[in-house]
């Protein structure tokens, strides 16, 4: 799951624009196709050459790992809803449909600053709590097991995102709250149309209005029949403090439900690729198995899913000798950091026994991402099961992979592999 923040999934019209990146703004080369395949070598430079960069849209990007981590934790650099909507308006953004979506998704931890983030947080972290996550292994297991089942039968060739790490969030996520077998085909079409944020905010909001609705009629059913579901440990966890408005847990509601959807799909894929293309690695995850949890703390560094995510200023800050303005836009790049040679050995290496992995793929400071432990059990279960059952996995052709124009989610349209 990404980190808390309104701007992962930046729409398509409040993005910089693409164009030939020189001396004066290194930020533009993050949209050209080349960049896409391989954005590393990109964000090197920018350590070294203008790790506080300010492009030529006035948009400040932070490359260095000690920057951003301090810039996690500084309450000045806001992810509140409004004046995010306010900012990327100013860039020439749909201001009036990102208004209508951010006040459809209402005040909720993801798009709040303390105190009202930790406030609201507290009322998601009392349901989703280590113990339920780890409760699900058994279940994401069986879900793993079908998935791969099904693209063995009609092997010998999968496309690895489609066949497993695709279904397999919705799978969890819909397990986890309760939502009946029945109703998932319609929950998997409103994930489709919110998958669509960055091409048309309308079919978004539409989609987001038809979830919420179907979500407070499972919160009724849950407070009149309890069930051992997040839906009802919310509900409950509501009733115990009245703090909580029903709106406030509807969008808590919506906000687990759909945040992790994408970034555990596409940390399933990348992770699978790059065991791919590291056969010792691979060779050495098959002789030892215990390795997996190590493995995917060291594969989400190696290739973070969320590249970066978005503040904007909310008091003006001195960062690298440079002074961030009230109401600018600030992108931290996260994958970037997490290859600070400043912070990690040899840090284009992939290593799946590294020690002292503090990578920052999952954030830091109040926003850190409440389900980065569900996706990283996903992703063990679902790297662990295909090295065992498929001891002869590999790339059906190298030349055709396709990474997503989106300079903040690293993200491959599809993986093919033959076994």
């Amino acid at each position: 799951m990404g980190t808390d923040t309104l701007g992962t999934d930046t729409p398509a019209d409040a993005r910089p624009a693409a164009g030939p990146a020189g001396p004066g703004d290194l930020a533009a080369a993050l949209n050209t196709p080349e960049v896409r395949r391989d954005p590393y070598p990109c964000y090197a430079r920018m350590r070294r050459e203008s790790p506080v960069h300010r492009s030529d849209q006035g948009i400040w990007y932070l490359t260095r790992y000690a920057d951003v981590e301090a810039a996690l934790g500084d309450l000045r650099l806001s992810n509140d809803r409004d004046r995010m909507t306010r900012a990327f308006g100013g860039l020439g953004g749909n201001l009036k449909a990102l208004s209508r979506l951010t006040d459809r998704l209402g005040r909720v931890m993801t798009n709040t600053d303390p105190p009202d983030h930790a406030r609201l947080r507290k009322l998601a972290n009392r349901a989703f709590t280590a113990r339920r996550i780890e409760a699900l292994r058994d279940g994401v297991q069986a879900i793993v097991d079908r998935l791969v089942d099904q693209a063995v039968a009609a092997g010998p060739a999968m496309d690895l995102i489609e066949a497993v790490a695709s279904p397999l969030p919705l799978a969890v996520v819909c397990e986890l709250f309760g939502i009946p077998a029945e109703d998932r085909p319609q929950v998997k079409s409103w994930f489709g149309r919110l998958g669509k944020l960055t091409e048309d905010i309308g079919l978004a909001e539409a989609a987001i209005g038809q979830c919420e609705e179907y979500l407070d009629r499972l919160v009724r059913l849950r407070r009149a029949e309890p069930g051992d579901d997040l839906i009802s440990a919310l509900v409950a966890t509501q009733a115990q403090d009245d703090r909580f408005t029903t709106a406030e847990l509807l969008s808590t509601c919506f906000v687990l439900i759909t945040a992790g959807d994408e970034t555990t799909t596409h940390l399933i894929g990348n992770s699978a690729l790059a065991l791919l293309r590291h056969p010792d690695q691979l060779a050495r995850l098959r002789e030892d198995p215990a390795l997996i949890r190590s493995a995917v703390e060291e594969l989400a560094r190696y290739d973070t899913p969320t590249q970066a995510i978005v503040r904007v200023v909310a008091e003006d800050v001195p960062i690298g000798g440079r002074t961030l303005r009230e109401g600018e836009l600030v992108y931290l790049f996260l994958a970037s950091t997490n290859r600070d040679p400043d912070r990690f050995d040899d840090p284009d290496r992939l290593d799946l026994a590294r020690t002292g992995n503090r990578h920052l793929s999952f954030g830091n400071g109040p926003h850190f991402c409440l389900g980065g432990p569900l996706a990283k059990l996903q992703a063990e279960v679902a790297l662990g099961t295909l090295v065992r059952r498929l001891p002869h996995l590999r790339l059906s052709d190298e030349t055709t992979l396709e990474w997503r124009p989106n300079p903040l989610q690293r993200r491959l349209s599809a993986l093919p592999l033959t076994f």
